[in-house]
Formats: structure tokens, C-alpha cells, sequence
């Protein structure tokens, strides 16, 4: 019996794209998630199987499992999601996907590695935009610049962010930010470091972020020494700063809770014309001992629509065979050029 594709968190809005793109793609996925209610009408509206279930649950959600060779989970934050679905799919022998971009998620589906290699699955996180277009420009200037023992990648989005992205990052606030210096991840001060970027349209400044790539870029490359950037404005740069001052009240999980209710006033998301319109930018820059410098950059569909895309065509692959067992990196398992196969999608060398 051929196995089937089951994505997770369907009812997000995320989640919603993905089932989209999947459906427009001829698949015929089997959708969960936790909200019984949501899952089965979204179910109903394309003729699909809903298995509805919630992480909290183990035996029940291994059932869900059955029959499934690949988990697209899609419900963040995925520091509390995460493990739960994972241990799931080593239970049942499907491989796992998700669209992460959390640096700490990243290095526990590394430390995964040996059980996933047991079980025979693939552990691949951060399908999306978080982390593909960013770690295949990281392969591409290691593949430059073999002898490259620096990379700084930068991106700027092009769009407003959706109710799990805002989550995730409520869920960060007061930690500071993170690099990798001599193959280790070292915390350092929120916004502690900014750069002038010169992206395709136009220079931009940029500050440190804790991105996954400070995670998965070394995984991809060996590189040792790994800093993230994101293009900010100046208002934003000096709340960012500001943060640092107030990192033990932004801790307290009262003042989590009471930002992600506020969430509920927002739009759950960039809208019709802004996925179809906007475009994410990336950067890179691989630096060797000897002084050897190269720089590339790439223009790509907005992260969420980017993010619908690769990850579909990730569980795809992944569904044929195409992925080995244990844990990967999307430039480990489908190379550095494969953001260039998803439409809009352009690299340029420029140095």
C-alpha cells in the first residue's frame, strides 16, 4: 500500500497555503491539526481525509500516523510542536518535515540524527522560507568558495507576518540574539551588530537576528563562524535596542500571553495581492583566511508563498524516495540550486 502525505496545523494560516498548493500540485494529503472542527471542514472543501489530533495525545496521534509516509507539520512554535510529532513519526517510520525557523529546533532535529537513521526516516526541518532560499545561498558561496570560513546571509522579506510568525518571535523576546563562532552558537545582545546590505533593489540597512541559518548553514557547509541579518528600519532598530532593557519583563510569560491575544486583532496574514506581488530578497557573503571574499544574492517569491511551495515539492520528493534516512539540511538533501526551480526565483554572483 502506497504510503500517503499528512500535513499538520492545517487550520493556520500557513498551514492553509500549504494544503492549497498541495491540492493545486494533484496531491490528496490527509489534513490534522488540533481543532477538530476547522480541520474537518477545511477537509470537506477539497474532498480530503481529516484525521483531527492534538500533540498532547501520543497514542492517539501515532494512529494518526497510520499509513502516513510523510509529516508536513506546520504548527509552530515549534520549540512545543516539535518534539511531540517528531517522536511520533520515528514511532511510525514516516519522515518528517517542517517549516521552522527555530535555531533551537534545528539543533534538536540534528541530535536526532542517529534514531532517525535507526527508524530509516528523514529529519528535515525548515522546508520554507525559513530556512530554503537562506541555506541554498549558503551551499552556493561554499560551493564558490570552498575554503570559506565566514558567511553572513541577510534577507529582507517583503511582507507583514502571519499569527504563528508573530507567536514564534513573542516566544523569543528576551533571549537576545544568537551567532556561531568557531562552530559553536553563542548568545549575543538583541540587535547586537548592523551592516549596510546591498540587495538587489536597493542597500539596506541590517541587524543581527537569531535566524536558523545560524543553525542549519553549518550543518550545510562546515562554514564555522555564522552570522544572520535582516534589513530594519530605523524606528525598528532602536525598539529593537530598547528590548534589551527590558529582557527580564519580556521573559515573564504573562507578558507573552497577553501580546498573543492581542494577535487576534491583526490579520492572520499577508493578503492576496501581497503574496502574489511582494518578493523576498537574500544575500550572502563567504570570506576564506587568504582574503578570498564572494557575494551572491537571490530574489524569490514572499516568504509565505515561498514557503507553500518548497515545502510541498520537499514532501514530494520525500514521498518518492528521493531523501535519505537521518537528518538534512534542504541544500543536503536537494542541492544548492533547488530554490532556482520555484517561478521568480533568480541568483546572481556579484562579486
Amino acid at each position: 500500500m502506497s504510503k500517503s502525505l499528512l500535513i499538520y496545523g492545517v487550520n493556520g494560516y500557513t498551514g492553509r497555503l500549504v494544503v492549497q498548493e498541495a491540492v493545486a500540485r494533484g496531491l490528496k494529503p490527509i489534513l490534522s491539526g488540533r481543532s477538530a472542527a476547522a480541520v474537518r471542514e477545511m477537509a470537506a472543501a477539497h474532498g480530503l481525509e481529516a484525521r483531527p489530533v492534538g500533540l498532547d495525545d501520543a497514542a492517539a496521534l501515532r494512529a494518526a500516523l497510520d499509513g502516513v509516509g510523510v509529516v508536513l507539520h506546520c504548527a509552530g512554535p515549534f520549540m512545543h510542536t516539535a518534539k511531540p510529532m517528531l517522536e511520533a513519526c520515528l514511532a511510525a517510520g514516516a519522515h518528517y518535515l517542517d517549516i521552522t525557523g527555530e535555531i533551537g529546533v534545528f539543533e534538536a532535529m540534528a541530535a536526532a540524527h542517529e534514531r532517525a537513521l535507526q527508524a530509516g526516516i528523514s529529519v528535515m526541518p525548515g522546508v520554507g522560507f525559513d530556512v530554503v532560499p537562506t541555506d541554498c545561498l549558503a551551499a552556493h558561496l561554499k560551493r564558490r568558495l570552498p575554503g570559506a570560513t565566514q558567511l553572513d546571509l541577510a534577507f529582507s522579506g517583503g511582507s507583514s507576518v502571519s499569527h504563528g510568525t508573530a507567536a514564534t518571535v513573542i516566544e523569543g523576546l528576551g533571549k537576545g540574539g544568537a551567532v556561531r563562532r568557531g562552530g559553536r552558537i553563542q548568545r549575543v545582545p538583541t540587535a547586537w551588530q548592523t551592516r549596510r546590505v546591498e540587495f538587489a533593489d536597493k542597500a539596506r540597512t541590517c541587524v543581527t537576528i537569531p535566524w536558523g541559518d545560524v543553525s542549519t548553514a553549518f550543518h550545510s557547509t562546515g562554514i564555522p563562524d555564522v552570522t544572520t541579518w535582516m534589513a530594519t528600519t530605523p524606528q525598528a532598530l532602536r525598539s529593537m535596542r530598547m528590548m534589551r532593557y527590558f529582557e527580564g519583563i519580556l521573559r515573564m510569560g504573562f507578558v507573552r500571553t497577553l501580546l498573543k491575544r492581542q494577535l487576534k486583532s491583526r490579520p492572520a496574514g499577508p493578503g492576496a495581492e501581497a503574496l502574489a506581488q511582494a518578493k523576498s530578497q537574500v544575500w550572502g557573503e563567504a570570506r576564506d583566511e587568504n582574503g578570498g571574499v564572494v557575494r551572491s544574492r537571490l530574489t524569490a517569491a514572499t516568504g509565505y508563498a515561498l514557503t507553500a511551495l518548497t515545502s510541498v515539492r520537499a514532501a514530494e520528493r520525500a514521498l518518492a524516495g528521493d531523501t535519505p534516512p537521518g537528518f538534512l539540511t534542504p541544500s543536503k538533501a536537494f542541492g544548492a540550486d533547488f530554490i532556482l526551480g520555484f517561478p521568480g526565483s533568480v541568483r546572481e554572483d556579484i562579486t
